[in-house]
């Protein structure tokens, strides 16, 4: 398409994404007192005076019910907004690259919920007591509602953005940005940067939280390159031919 028309499309999909986002939100902010509870629930037992939070301010209670809103939103219309993303980018896709797009929209979704779960199931209940711990006897945890509402968030966003490792290695292999080979022979290299990248994305320098983040990217790390090695295999033979013609 043509420059303008490209704007166009790039504005209708805009459109679309933020027009479900307000909706959304909108949605989500009657249910927020419902979401706070399910949200800290596994951390409520770290907290003083059986999980109760607090707020200062007048408004503080309406921003963070409205954030919380619009986070929830987000997770909620994740689906949406994945789809418009790689509906923008259809027409740049030849014929038969359109056939990983159902799958790739499918697992993007996947593994964002699955990293959100992880975190949620089996990471906050030992990273957040770490965190309060650190006062040690010299400072006492006061739980004050948008603080505490906006760590368990990015903690649970870091995590499913953390979680799509698989689908960023599976187009780095198709498009032959980094060949299989060197990924495969570089993987002391690549589990360095995956350390680096989990103790620079999570919250806090709780040892469990890095360790079980960078546990959980190497897996699927992985799992992404046995995924290449049987999806892309014919592929993966084109380029090492095509590489070792070039040396020749």
């Amino acid at each position: 398409m043509p420059f303008l028309q490209h704007l166009g499309e790039l504005r209708k999909r805009l459109f679309v994404v933020v027009i479900v986002l307000a909706v959304t939100t909108v949605v989500m902010y009657v249910f927020t007192p419902q979401l706070m509870v399910w949200l800290v629930r596994p951390v409520q037992k770290f907290l003083p005076n059986h999980g109760a939070t607090y707020f200062l301010e007048p408004l503080e209670a309406f921003t963070v019910r409205f954030t919380l809103g619009f986070w929830a939103s987000l997770f909620v219309a994740s689906p949406v907004v994945i789809w418009e993303i790689m509906g923008f980018l259809l027409p740049a896709l030849k014929p038969k690259e359109r056939k990983f797009v159902v799958p790739t929209f499918l697992a993007a979704v996947f593994l964002f919920v699955g990293g959100a779960a992880f975190c949620y199931f089996f990471i906050l209940q030992y990273s957040f007591p770490w965190l309060v711990q650190q006062g040690g006897v010299a400072m006492q945890y006061l739980p004050r509602a948008g603080d505490l509402i906006g760590v368990l968030e990015f903690f649970l966003l870091a995590f499913g953005l953390a979680f799509q490792v698989p689908i960023v290695v599976f187009y780095l292999v198709y498009f032959g940005i980094v060949p299989y080979r060197t990924l495969r022979k570089s993987w002391r290299t690549v589990y360095f940067v995956i350390a680096i990248v989990a103790a620079g994305s999570t919250p806090d320098w709780a040892p469990q939280t890095m360790i079980g983040l960078a546990a959980a990217m190497i897996i699927l790390w992985e799992g992404s390159m046995a995924a290449c090695a049987i999806l892309l295999r014919q592929r993966i033979k084109t380029k090492a031919r095509e590489a070792a013609e070039a040396d020749a």
